[in-house]
């Protein structure tokens, strides 16, 4: 389970494979939100993420302690009637125009069984050329603050950008948890979460202004650390003495300086 607040990266945690994807989460995100507002008390806190996590235990957390939430939603044929005007609305706008068509509902939504009440779900009825391609999402915010379309398009689709950075994490050997303890695992992934704290802070601070501000760590790790050098060592200094070749030595030496600032 990764959480991300932007690029920081506030919690890796290794989870066994045998239990529910959400399982775990109220009980991080009530830490971390405990430790953000110490710091911040008045700083609004929304919660996205994707389908996986839209239980009810976390969004009844979530309205009792004041934080917002936005979660994916996961289609059923109760959502697809309900949803079924719009829908034909799309599939006779894509028949006109020949492109793909979206139209926007949203609705007050309550499971038969799980939900323990009623919550605003915003729809996209969406049609392409293979058919229809329908998305729900759960939210706590209101429609002043956030209308349907706005919603999904510029705040729920922008969870994509997560994805990047647990990719990043892969980058960095997320992914090499081969020992035969739960324990083991968990400390080579804090080491990988502890290298991608490192980068993400050597990409803001370091690097910011040039080319390299928005690279992803990989890039990064290749081109400015993953390079040879001399080290002399005499009685006074350690010298290190890079290639006059390197095609971005003028970018390695304004990231140095840039630190020791």
């Amino acid at each position: 389970m990764y959480i991300f607040a932007g690029d920081q990266l506030l919690c890796a945690r290794l989870r066994p494979a045998n239990q529910d994807a959400a399982a775990g989460s109220v009980e991080e995100v009530s830490r971390i939100v405990a430790q953000v507002r110490q710091r911040w008390p008045k700083t609004r806190i929304v919660l996205r993420a994707d389908s996986g996590f839209c239980r009810e235990e976390l969004m009844a957390w979530c309205e009792q302690n004041q934080v917002d939430y936005l979660f994916g939603l996961a289609r059923n044929q109760r959502l697809s009637r309900i949803i079924g005007a719009p829908m034909q609305q799309a599939r006779v706008l894509h028949g006109s125009t020949g492109k793909a068509a979206r139209v926007f509902a949203e609705f007050s939504y309550k499971t038969r069984k799980s939900w323990s009440r009623p919550r605003r779900v915003v729809a996209k009825a969406e049609y392409l050329d293979k058919g229809e391609n329908p998305r729900f999402v759960v939210t706590s915010l209101s429609p002043e603050l956030w209308s349907a379309q706005d919603l999904y398009e510029k705040f729920y689709c922008a969870r994509g950008e997560m994805e990047n950075r647990i990719k990043e994490q892969m980058c960095l050997f997320a992914d090499r948890l081969s020992t035969d303890e739960m324990k083991g695992n968990q400390l080579r992934l804090y080491f990988s979460a502890l290298a991608y704290t490192l980068m993400e802070a050597l990409r803001r601070l370091a690097l910011k202004g040039t080319e390299w501000a928005q690279a992803q760590v990989d890039t990064i790790r290749l081109k400015l650390l993953k390079i040879g050098a001399v080290v002399r060592v005499s009685v006074r200094r350690v010298l290190l003495q890079f290639s006059s070749a390197y095609p971005c030595k003028d970018l390695f030496a304004q990231a140095f300086h840039a630190l020791r600032c």
